[in-house]
């Protein structure tokens, strides 16, 4: 089992900068990708960015490529989530999802097999 936990979302302004941070804690050593998604009041949940564990491979959603950036602690225990420019319609909550194995070319798609239970980030404009 792998328990994960967000942290660090806020109201902020358009414009502004947030960094998200997700505690990970458990059997975190088996784990091979984590995730970030987002879900808007009355959407599905979306795709943002993911890491690879081993060599850091990392793919973003057209919609924050340029402006987001996850990075990953050493230990397999805490990943980031840097939001830079941030836009109204970035506004979600975000939540956090460890892949315990590589299921294939689009591998950050998942699926992810633990959740962290989310936290809400809201851009007014």
């Amino acid at each position: 089992q792998v328990q994960l936990v967000e942290s660090g979302g806020r109201l902020v302004q358009a414009g502004d900068s947030l960094r998200l941070s997700c505690a990970a804690s458990g059997r975190t050593t088996s784990s091979y990708a984590m995730g970030w998604f987002r879900q808007a009041p009355g959407k599905e949940r979306d795709f943002v960015a993911a890491i690879r564990w081993s060599g850091g491979t990392t793919y973003y959603a057209d919609s924050v490529k340029g402006r987001f950036t996850i990075s990953r602690g050493g230990a397999k225990n805490t990943v980031s989530l840097q939001m830079n420019s941030l836009k109204p319609e970035d506004t979600a909550v975000y939540y956090c999802a460890a892949a315990n194995a590589y299921y294939g070319s689009r591998w950050y798609l998942g699926p992810y097999d633990y959740w962290g239970q989310g936290t809400q980030v809201t851009v007014s404009s």
